[in-house]
């Protein structure tokens, strides 16, 4: 008898929690900047350094509060620019979109309709290069903090700034095509920057 109960007594008990709970989506825009540089080894043995242009970039969040206060969300950006050496100096080597796909959660620290907030996330980095190479896809973490302003109950503003690092295995290679692998990967980190803008509606 207890047995049986025990499950209808689990759903009373979360009941309260999923009812109070409100999804949300949040569409944002931003500038990725201070990519830090990948040290590398092409074909030639000759070492140098791999580094992402600066550009803007769009992404998405979904979501569900939680009751922390904070929430917890899937996340999406894409970043159309180019990877090369020796900026202002040399021609880009490839276009490149970097893909984020995330898993994080949000703490705030509420002040009526003004709430500071840090975030953290992990997921995948996938690098997708349109010179004839393979895309990459690595493993990332993020964290960062920004401020959210409701605007109505529903509707609010927000601003951040995010840390992104994609890890790489320094004996692995980077963007290979049929025949070789454009490079031999030195470094082990690579750490970019996000500013973001968006808004946030709850339902």
């Amino acid at each position: 008898m207890i047995k049986k109960a025990a499950p209808s007594l689990i759903v009373l008990l979360l009941a309260p929690n999923i009812a109070s709970a409100e999804m949300f989506v949040a569409p944002f825009g931003g500038y990725s900047f201070a990519s830090s540089k990948l040290d590398v080894v092409d074909q030639n043995d000759t070492s140098s350094t791999l580094s992402i242009k600066e550009s803007d970039h769009l992404g998405v969040m979904l979501g569900v509060t939680t009751k922390d206060p904070g929430n917890i969300y899937v996340m999406y950006s894409q970043q159309s620019t180019q990877i090369g050496t020796h900026w202002g100096s040399s021609n880009p080597i490839s276009d490149v979109d970097i893909h984020y796909y995330h898993v994080g959660g949000t703490l705030f620290f509420s002040y009526d309709n003004l709430k500071p907030y840090v975030t953290a996330s992990v997921g995948v980095t996938q690098l997708r290069p349109n010179a004839g190479f393979s895309n990459e896809s690595r493993f990332s973490m993020a964290v960062g903090g920004g401020i959210k302003y409701h605007l109505s109950k529903k509707v609010a503003l927000f601003a951040e700034v995010k840390a992104y690092a994609t890890l790489f295995n320094s004996s692995s290679t980077l963007f290979c095509d049929a025949t070789n692998c454009a490079w031999n990967i030195k470094g082990d980190v690579m750490w970019q920057s996000q500013a973001n803008a968006g808004l946030s509606f709850s339902f």
